[in-house]
């Protein structure tokens, strides 16, 4: 059955027309799709646009897309209700998308638009995806910061100078030796705006010499969170702690936590579970950090993430630890915990 194939091969050959189709349709048109850190892009601006780009609510979020379907079927289908600035599908390492992707048009009728003909609209035979508009940015990074700025003191400046601030967290600086970058979320888009450029003009006292205050970008974010959860020293280790997925103690619970999780999928009718893992880095301290995604057909959205798995297990293979651990998650979220 496809379900042994390792994912490379499940995911080419369920996927073999699907990238014939989307290589001739690029062929045929002349347009050139980028991909960069995990998402294709077209446009953004498109061949032949003329001057600024679009105002701000002209982009929508397009969820809930078969993995195995691409820009060739999605953009005539997007463009058919506006004109088109960029389009952005989220692909996994291994080719298929992650289920989800972000439409910006011209105009914000053309995204009035897009929502009104697309939301549940069924690309597929019983596949009906989501349109709705894409969420507003609101978190800021502000990196360069004085190493000796405490939280409180932040806190009470920005209370000070700036408005709707939920929450506040600083880290060490990833860019700068000796500074501190902080994550500020705000309650709106509006009020974040504000803020970004209250900071910018930087009449704050925070110390620090070249401050700079952005938008959160997702891969900073993601890094953060990877530092965040990174296992410190073994000591650290054997503590409860660790925002990550724990790997499970005894070898022999891997077979049984994946076959629970069949399991439950076949009970609930929802397809077999499909694993993808990959080994992003190994630590000197004997950790594994891995990146997965687990498809469920009858799922809405794919599960993904990164979990550590440490390096000592008896004769495991790492990416069935990595899988256990994932299933132990997945079980939790579908309400049914080991």
């Amino acid at each position: 059955s496809d379900n042994h194939l390792p994912p490379q091969r499940w995911t080419n050959s369920i996927n073999q027309a699907s990238k014939m189709s989307l290589l001739a349709w690029e062929k045929e048109t002349g347009i050139e799709l980028v991909q960069v850190n995990g998402q294709r892009r077209y446009g953004g601006p498109p061949p032949g646009w003329v001057g600024d780009p679009p105002p701000a609510s002209t982009e929508v979020y397009i969820g809930k897309l078969p993995q195995d379907l691409y820009e060739d079927v999605l953009i005539p289908l997007f463009q058919s209700v506006g004109k088109l600035y960029e389009f952005r599908l989220m692909m996994t390492f291994s080719g298929l998308n992650r289920g989800f992707a972000y439409a910006k048009y011209s105009s914000q009728r053309g995204a009035r638009d897009a929502i009104a003909t697309f939301n549940n609209y069924q690309v597929r035979q019983g596949c009906a995806i989501v349109v709705c508009r894409s969420t507003q940015k609101r978190e800021l990074s502000v990196d360069g910061l004085a190493t000796s700025v405490s939280q409180q003191e932040l806190e009470a400046v920005l209370q000070r100078a700036t408005q709707g601030v939920l929450s506040i967290t600083l880290h060490a600086s990833p860019h700068q030796r000796q500074a501190k970058l902080a994550v500020l979320k705000y309650s709106s888009h509006q009020a974040a705006a504000l803020a970004k450029k209250i900071l910018m003009e930087g009449n704050l006292r925070l110390g620090g010499s070249g401050i700079k205050v952005e938008w959160l970008h997702p891969d900073l974010k993601q890094k953060l969170q990877l530092w965040e959860e990174r296992p410190l020293s073994s000591q650290v280790q054997e503590d409860k702690s660790l925002a990550v997925l724990k790997p499970p103690a005894l070898a022999p619970a891997v077979q049984n936590v994946l076959d629970h999780l069949n399991t439950l999928c076949r009970r609930q009718r929802l397809g077999m579970p499909l694993f993808l893992t990959k080994c992003l880095q190994v630590n000197p301290n004997g950790w594994l950090l891995f990146w997965y995604q687990v498809a469920i057909p009858g799922y809405p959205v794919p599960f993904s993430g990164f979990t550590w798995v440490r390096q000592d297990a008896q004769g495991q293979s790492k990416h069935e630890e990595a899988k256990a651990a994932v299933a132990l998650h997945v079980l939790r979220v579908l309400g049914e915990p080991l």
